[in-house]
């Protein structure tokens, strides 16, 4: 027996080990304490549902880690051609039947003269850098020769698709 200075403590006898129940053993304990641990956890990760981005939670990316890095390198570098004012820049990353000339305007011209409308736009290189750094944890789905980016906006016209040709990644628009 070891006494403290206001308890005594003792250890338990074999006889009263055995009179006494696990909880595991005893069914309303056992539910009681399955609550108790799903309230807990449920408590504990409510938090970190606020903290967490939704590409944490659910998104991913499909296709092997070398495609889905090519698509991103290319999305940044439209974004960052789109940031430059660089319509050249910009007409490299566009699948060909995009870069044709149209009523004697050049890819480049064409692309010059929306860039600089668009950067006239006040807050456009604000949305323009934040969907650059939404670029970096987009998911990213390759079906075959065909790849899409799961950003905020689009990078151009109204989906973010992009085709495996002239062995590269190029933007279908």
């Amino acid at each position: 027996m070891v006494a403290t200075s206001a308890y005594v403590i003792r250890p338990l006898r074999i006889r009263e080990t055995r009179l006494r129940r696990r909880i595991v053993h005893n069914p309303s304990m056992r539910f009681r304490s399955i609550v108790v641990v799903f309230a807990s956890a449920a408590g504990l990760m409510a938090p970190a549902a606020l903290v967490m981005p939704e590409s944490a939670w659910g998104a991913h990316s499909v296709g092997t880690s070398g495609q889905i890095a090519w698509v991103r390198s290319a999305a940044t570098r439209f974004v960052t051609a789109e940031l430059a004012g660089s319509g050249a820049d910009a007409c490299g990353i566009l699948n060909a039947p995009l870069r044709a000339t149209e009523h004697g305007r050049t890819c480049a011209q064409r692309w010059n003269a929306k860039l600089a409308r668009l950067l006239r736009k006040p807050g456009a290189r604000a949305q323009l850098r934040a969907q650059k750094r939404a670029i970096g944890t987009a998911a990213v789905v390759v079906h075959g020769n065909v790849a899409s980016i799961d950003l905020p906006t689009t990078l151009m016209g109204n989906a973010n698709r992009f085709v495996w040709t002239e062995n590269c990644w190029m933007l279908a628009g």
